[in-house]
């Protein structure tokens, strides 16, 4: 779409998954057996017509250089526009304790010269762990509508006070936002979620950026949306579709397992003209071994299973030895299972390698986490 620009954020919510941030941003974690957390939002940007990204980076972001590369498998490989990598200008916040951003109007801060440097009119901005497959387009088409100066894209869901960092926005009937809130815990009942997905001019934003840096605010929500509710107009976009956002170890483990509902998986992957881009790798086909057995589970090129795999998520490269039960659990890349192994409701991360005879279990809400290149 002519006249937009993305921003993603790519490290604003490192901390809520510290077990697989160690080495990678947010936006590189694995997802799907084959997708990385990023690839759903820039796919929403390509397929809504946005050809000019930036995604701002924190630190650990080797692992999202090499996914994104020069963007060709987003067809973001383009002379004017495409895609850009932002790393953190870090003078920007010296006298902090880690002299780098910790929040988005932070992070905006940081890169308000690539913001001024563009000639898109509008600008999105998006978190990177925003799992949907949603018609940005459209969402712009009503901001413009409506001539709002902020539209966030919300979805109503049920909330139980075991629910936290995640925002309620409030609204009337015209759909302008009347609060924004935490759920804190404390939250039930239907709500409208933030998405973190939110749309305005790109004036708006530098001006925006200004009077945060004058008055020293740091907080998009609180202290620029909050403090405006009454003069401002904000207004939402509702998505109705499959939604989900990593918080934890735990919500990644739940949010991956509902990709072997087929709902979930026609929500994300089977929507007419908006497939999910990511980087392609010539692998060859999976082996299933005589005597293997596979039930319930998706699993990626480059696999070779002689055991049994029941309700499981396997990257490409896994090996599951013979006479080796895996259910319940997910298996990142290059994860070498040996003989006689017993798992249930374990995470390994990439190169993992667990030998012959273990019995390894966790519970889906306290999934067991082995990290990168670990020998068990």
């Amino acid at each position: 779409m002519a006249g937009v620009v993305g921003i993603i954020f790519s490290n604003i919510h490192d901390q809520n998954v510290s077990e697989l941030t160690r080495k990678r941003t947010m936006a590189s974690i694995p997802f799907g057996c084959r997708y990385r957390l990023i690839d759903f939002t820039l796919s929403n940007l390509v397929n809504s017509g946005i050809t000019h990204v930036g995604v701002v980076t924190h630190y650990n972001y080797q692992s999202l250089m090499d996914h994104i590369g020069t963007g060709k498998d987003w067809d973001l490989a383009r002379r004017n526009g495409g895609i850009k990598i932002l790393p953190p200008y870090i003078t920007a916040f010296e006298g902090s304790q880690t002299g780098l951003y910790n929040t988005r109007l932070e992070a905006v801060k940081s890169m308000i010269s690539f913001i001024s440097g563009c000639t898109e009119e509008y600008v999105i901005l998006s978190d990177c762990d925003v799992i949907c497959n949603i018609d940005l387009s459209e969402m712009i088409n009503e901001h413009i509508a409506t001539n709002a100066d902020i539209t966030v894209a919300v979805k109503r869901m049920y909330l139980t006070p075991a629910v936290k960092n995640m925002e309620v926005v409030e609204s009337d009937p015209d759909g302008r936002i009347t609060d924004i809130s935490e759920c804190g815990g404390i939250v039930s009942g239907y709500r409208d979620v933030n998405l973190n997905i939110m749309v305005l001019r790109r004036k708006y934003l530098e001006n925006i950026v200004m009077d945060a840096s004058a008055h020293g605010y740091t907080s998009f929500t609180k202290d620029v949306m909050v403090r405006n509710l009454a003069n401002c107009d904000f207004r939402i976009f509702r998505y109705d579709s499959y939604f989900a956002t990593i918080n934890s170890l735990t919500d990644y483990y739940m949010c991956s397992m509902d990709l072997l509902s087929s709902s979930a998986r026609d929500s994300l992957f089977n929507v007419k003209n908006r497939p999910v881009y990511t980087k392609i790798r010539n692998s060859g086909p999976t082996v299933y071994e005589e005597g293997s057995k596979v039930k319930n589970s998706l699993i990626a090129d480059g696999c070779v299973i002689y055991g049994t795999v029941e309700n499981s998520i396997l990257f490409r490269g896994v090996r599951v030895g013979k006479n080796t039960v895996v259910r319940n659990s997910i298996l990142m890349q290059d994860t070498l299972v040996g003989e006689n192994v017993d798992l249930n409701c374990v995470i390994t991360d990439k190169d993992v390698v667990i030998r012959d005879g273990r019995t390894l279990s966790g519970h889906e809400t306290k999934p067991f986490f082995i990290d990168k290149q670990t020998v068990v």
